[in-house]
C-alpha cells in the first residue's frame, strides 16, 4: 500500500480513499491503518460471513486506541455507491456486505464491528449467543464460567462453539435451524441460567445491574433481543494488545487460554491453521428443548 498521505486502492473494481496510512491506531502494537486494512482484508472473508445483510454498528477511534471514540449507527453521508443502507426505527444503518464497504469503514478508524442479531429486514434471530459477562476487569475463572455452560449444553444434546469478546468476556455460540424466535432462545437461555447459578451460586449470576453482582460473572441471557447487538466474530477490538474476537476449541477453554492471546498480529496464522469453528458446526437440535421446556410449563 503506498505510503502517502492519501491515496487510493482499488477492490473488486471499487476506488477506496485511504488517509494518513501511517496514523497510529494501537500504537503500542506498532499498528498502522495501512497494516490494520491489511489485517482487516485477512479477515474478511470470516467478518464478513457474520455481519452480512445485518444491521451493523461500528465504533470509530480517529485518533486510534486509546483516544475519544464513538458509536455509529446511521450511515455517514455522503455514502459511496457501493454502499448499501437498511432503516429501522429512524436509523440509516450499514450494511457491511463485502471488502470494498469494510476498507472504507477500516479507513474511517472504524475498529470494532457489532452486527444486529438478525438480518434486515427480519425479526427472528440468525444463531443463539449467550454472554457471560464479568464483573472485573480481569477475571481468571472466566473460562471456567465457559466451560460450565458448554457441558450443560452438550447435556441438553447441544454443541456450542465459545468465542472470546475481546474484551473481558465470553460469548458461546450454538446455530439454530431457520424459524425459531428470540423468545424460545430466551426461555432457554433462562433455564441454562438459572441452572449454572443454582449450581455456581458463588461464580455466577443472573443480576443485571452491575453495581449488585458484586464479583460474579452475569450470565447475560437478555442480550439476546432483537435490535441488540454483539461484538461479530472476528472481529478486532479498540483495546490494548489488538485483541480479536475469536472463536475457541472447547480444550483451548479447558486449558484456560486467555482474551488476550489472539489478536491482529496472530489472527492469520490461527485462521489458517483452524479455519472458522463456527461454521464447522451445523445447525444444534434447540427444538427439542424448546418443545421440553413447554410442555413442563405449568398448566400444561
Amino acid at each position: 500500500m503506498p505510503r502517502t498521505v492519501k491515496g487510493t486502492i482499488s477492490i473488486e473494481g471499487q476506488d477506496i480513499p485511504i488517509t494518513n496510512p501511517d496514523k497510529p491506531l494501537w500504537p503500542e502494537m506498532g499498528i498502522t491503518k495501512a497494516i490494520y486494512l491489511q489485517k482487516l482484508a485477512a479477515l474478511a472473508p470470516y467478518l464478513l460471513k457474520y455481519c452480512r445483510n445485518r444491521l451493523l454498528t461500528t465504533i470509530r477511534y480517529p485518533h486510534g486506541v486509546p483516544g475519544e471514540f464513538f458509536y455509529q449507527k446511521n450511515a455517514p453521508e455522503p455514502l459511496p455507491p457501493y454502499v448499501q443502507t437498511a432503516e429501522k426505527d429512524g436509523i440509516n444503518y450499514i450494511l457491511l456486505n463485502g471488502l470494498p464497504e469494510l476498507l472504507w469503514l477500516g479507513n474511517l478508524a472504524a475498529l470494532e464491528f457489532h452486527p444486529s442479531l438478525h438480518y434486515a429486514g427480519s425479526t427472528l434471530p440468525c444463531e443463539w449467543m449467550i454472554d457471560l459477562d464479568p464483573s472485573r476487569e480481569v477475571e481468571p475463572r472466566i473460562m471456567e464460567a465457559a466451560s460450565i455452560v458448554g457441558k450443560v449444553l452438550r447435556s441438553l444434546g447441544l454443541q456450542s462453539v465459545p468465542k472470546t469478546s475481546g474484551a473481558t468476556g465470553i460469548q458461546i455460540i450454538v446455530p439454530i435451524n431457520d424459524g425459531i424466535t428470540f423468545d424460545e432462545l430466551r426461555t432457554v437461555g433462562h433455564f441454562v441460567g438459572m441452572f449454572v447459578t443454582e449450581k455456581h451460586p458463588e461464580l455466577f449470576t443472573l443480576e443485571r445491574l452491575k453495581k449488585n453482582r458484586g464479583d460474579k460473572i452475569y450470565f447475560d441471557y437478555l442480550q439476546h433481543y432483537q435490535g441488540k447487538t454483539l461484538a461479530a466474530p472476528y472481529t478486532p477490538r479498540a483495546r490494548p494488545g489488538a485483541t480479536v474476537s475469536t472463536p475457541l476449541h472447547w480444550e483451548e477453554v479447558d486449558s484456560n487460554v486467555a482474551p488476550t492471546d489472539f489478536h491482529l498480529l496472530n489472527i492469520e496464522e490461527r485462521l489458517a491453521r483452524h479455519g472458522d469453528l463456527i461454521a464447522a458446526l451445523a445447525p444444534q437440535p434447540i427444538e427439542q428443548v424448546i418443545r421440553h421446556l413447554s410442555a413442563a410449563k405449568p398448566g400444561r
